[in-house]
């Protein structure tokens, strides 16, 4: 199954009707602690994630409310839906995505959210059940990718620093399929919804897989066969990030969180142990997040 970007932005749209079944359905509660923070004891925040299991997020909620924030996580199974949810007012904060793609969904929506700190760069992988090796992957087979238009061309990317395909005037973060040349690349490439292409693994050679699905495919980080590289200067795009409402980028207890989040001890081990040791975490300056979005989204519209 192949879905369009055309599509996947119209499923993105179409994604508020069901939240707030969705919300009902996911959303898990923290009592407020005893704590003596800075924020409103009585506060409540609601965070919309993709993969409330991982570690790092029990020790987030208890940190908060050591500090008298009650967390109330809402979990979400793909990422069409967690920012048209923070739009619409039944989410305060999300953490989920990076810059590319909040600039993407801002560009297409018409939306103004913004990233108010960041979390951590992950590098991306190519799986496969099949091969060993990228090596190993003969001439003619099929590659899967995720379709939503800013990680197809980060996956895009690290095919081709692994030499199974190539890019029209070398790639960029706006690369799509129409860029592969076919002609000069050693395998297919098929687009998929991001959540679909574990499931369609065992069906092609090999498979980009976002960080938050690795596990639903019986995998472990360490099983990439390729990947890019976090620390690479151009990766601030990248970088993920928590996002809110325009007209709460100044607010204090979302600010607090954000702080929690990356100065807990708890809660960067859980990170860590959550991406198999390979996130990095960051405390990236949010007037650099500021300009790389409107960067981002500048470029984007010229794109369109």
């Amino acid at each position: 199954m192949s879905i369009s970007k055309k599509t996947t932005k119209v499923l993105a749209a179409l994604a508020t009707l069901p939240l707030l079944a969705a919300l009902a359905g996911c959303a898990t509660t923290a009592e407020v602690g005893a704590g003596s923070g800075s924020a409103d004891k009585s506060e409540t925040v609601r965070i919309g994630v993709v993969g409330k299991s991982d570690p790092q997020w029990p020790a987030f909620v208890e940190a908060a409310a050591a500090e008298g924030i009650t967390v109330e996580l809402s979990d979400f199974a793909d990422y069409a839906q967690p920012n048209p949810a923070l739009s619409a007012g039944d989410l305060d904060l999300n953490q989920f995505q990076h810059i590319v793609y909040l600039a993407d969904y801002n560009v297409s929506a018409g939306d103004d959210l913004v990233a108010i700190g960041s979390t951590a760069i992950y590098p991306l992988g190519l799986y496969s059940t099949k091969y060993k090796s990228v090596a190993d992957i003969p001439a003619g087979e099929t590659v899967a990718v995720p379709d939503d238009a800013s990680n197809l061309a980060r996956a895009l990317l690290v095919l081709q620093s692994a030499k199974l395909i190539e890019l029209k005037d070398g790639g960029s973060i706006f690369s799509g399929l129409n860029d592969v040349i076919q002609d000069k690349s050693k395998v297919k490439v098929q687009a998929l919804e991001a959540a679909m292409t574990p499931t369609l693994l065992p069906d092609v050679a090999a498979a980009i897989i976002n960080n938050d699905f690795v596990q639903d495919a019986g995998l472990t980080f360490a099983d990439a066969i390729a990947k890019d590289d976090p620390n690479d200067a151009n990766a601030l795009p990248y970088v993920n990030i928590f996002a809110a409402r325009a007209e709460d980028k100044d607010n204090a207890t979302y600010k607090k969180l954000v702080e929690i989040f990356q100065t807990d001890k708890g809660v960067q081990a859980g990170l860590l142990e959550a991406s198999g040791g390979t996130a990095l975490a960051l405390q990236t300056p949010v007037a650099d997040l500021a300009a790389s979005l409107a960067k981002v989204e500048a470029d984007t519209k010229a794109q369109k």
